[in-house]
């Protein structure tokens, strides 16, 4: 029965992760993986989460089922996250959310409400964008489109072509998706002025906005990541959020992320959830709970909050100090490249400008791994391979 089939290639940077595990070079350098790492090259559990853990260890009372739409108290923290405390939004009740099993499982959830809701919409999506994003919308039918977002002559964002082929192509009812902060895979932003000018067209065109929030708190602040989002929220009326807490609480593997959706009035958006509670049903039936105890444990307790903020900025901070630090040590290396463009990046994904050729030698001869697109994890970057990192690309740029 199966005779037909043949092999497809797998994900790319999942067999780059595979083949820097079986690297037997002891100075091996692993850029690849987008997991945050602390500088013994550990992905950490933070000390808020244990703690959590902790107090779930002696009151959880129960392993049954959540609910489809999850725990009933994990929504108001998902809402004060991306919204901020006292939004009208909030507060007028126009926005539901529901628990989801990280950012893929909202954004899985999105596409197929967008396709069963709104079948004559196409979504577009910046190029490049997170190599999920094309496969998760194929699989709900959607048309893709693509507007263009990195230059790599600048090392930024093409945002006056973006908008000038937005206003030529877009049409009014497609949903457009943008990257709340710490765009991944290039680590550059929108500026909060070209937020603006972006909500401004959203509204003039009828566009409904897919905003992705995978990495808040990891660019300039918690609030401060939000800014764009808000300023969209408080001039759009409708719109999808999906978040994820992978990152700023470091529980990847326990896949916590949420999926909210906004409307002109409550009953819009509480009709709407009800169509993402069957896409729910279908996709996963109930989302895992573990995760989001986790995070409600933390948010509910004044103590606990105030360490993971502490421990969310430090990881921030140890990011753009890599950035600061990678780009003075390649300068001093004598690279004949100009780096200075990564210091302005955000996150932890950094389009570092190397082409494939380069990529490809500095994983033949000196073992380090990145993306083939030139992408790298800066936290990836530690005191004891910098010196080793900034060595090797001084020798395969030049």
């Amino acid at each position: 029965m199966f005779k037909h089939l043949s092999a497809v290639p797998g994900d790319p940077l999942l067999a780059l992760i595979i083949a820097h595990k079986n690297d037997t070079n002891p100075n091996k350098v692993d850029l690849g993986v987008g997991v945050y790492k602390d500088d013994q090259g550990n992905t950490p559990i933070l000390n808020s989460v244990k703690k959590a853990e902790a107090i779930l260890l002696e009151q959880e009372h129960s392993k049954s089922y959540l609910g489809i739409n999850g725990a009933p108290e994990f929504p108001p923290i998902i809402q004060e996250l991306l919204l901020g405390e006292n939004n009208p939004i909030i507060n007028e009740k126009r926005i539901f959310s529901a628990q989801t099993p990280g950012g893929t499982g909202a954004l899985k959830v999105a596409a197929d409400f967008i396709s069963s809701s709104l079948p004559e919409t196409r979504i577009w999506v910046s190029d490049p964008t997170w190599g999920n994003h094309l496969p998760i919308f194929r699989s709900a039918g959607l048309q893709i489109e693509t507007y263009p977002y990195y230059d790599p002559e600048t090392n930024g964002v093409r945002f006056d072509d973006m908008m000038a082929s937005l206003k030529e192509n877009a049409k009014a009812g497609d949903t457009i998706l943008l990257h709340a902060c710490c765009h991944n895979p290039t680590g550059i932003d929108l500026s909060f002025e070209q937020w603006k000018v972006v909500t401004d067209f959203i509204a003039e065109r009828g566009l409904l906005p897919l905003v992705d929030a995978a990495y808040q708190g990891f660019g300039d602040g918690l609030d401060e990541d939000m800014a764009g989002l808000r300023h969209l929220a408080s001039k759009i009326p409708n719109m999808l959020i999906c978040n994820s807490f992978s990152k700023n609480f470091g529980i990847y593997r326990e896949r916590c992320g949420g999926l909210s959706i906004i409307a002109e009035t409550t009953e819009e958006a509480s009709n709407a959830y009800s169509i993402i509670g069957l896409s729910i049903r279908a996709n996963y039936s109930m989302p895992p709970a573990h995760g989001a105890a986790v995070v409600f444990t933390i948010m509910s307790d004044p103590e606990l909050k105030a360490e993971w903020i502490t421990e969310v900025d430090a990881m921030r901070d140890r990011i753009n100090g890599l950035r600061e630090k990678l780009v003075l040590k390649l300068a001093a290396s004598g690279v004949s490249k100009d780096f200075s463009f990564i210091r302005n990046q955000r996150g932890m994904f950094s389009y570092s400008g190397l082409t494939l050729e380069q990529v490809r030698k500095l994983r033949s001869e000196y073992s380090i791994y990145i993306a083939d697109t030139g992408r790298m994890n800066v936290a990836g970057i530690t005191d004891n391979n910098i010196d080793y990192l900034c060595n090797a690309i001084t020798q395969v740029v030049g």
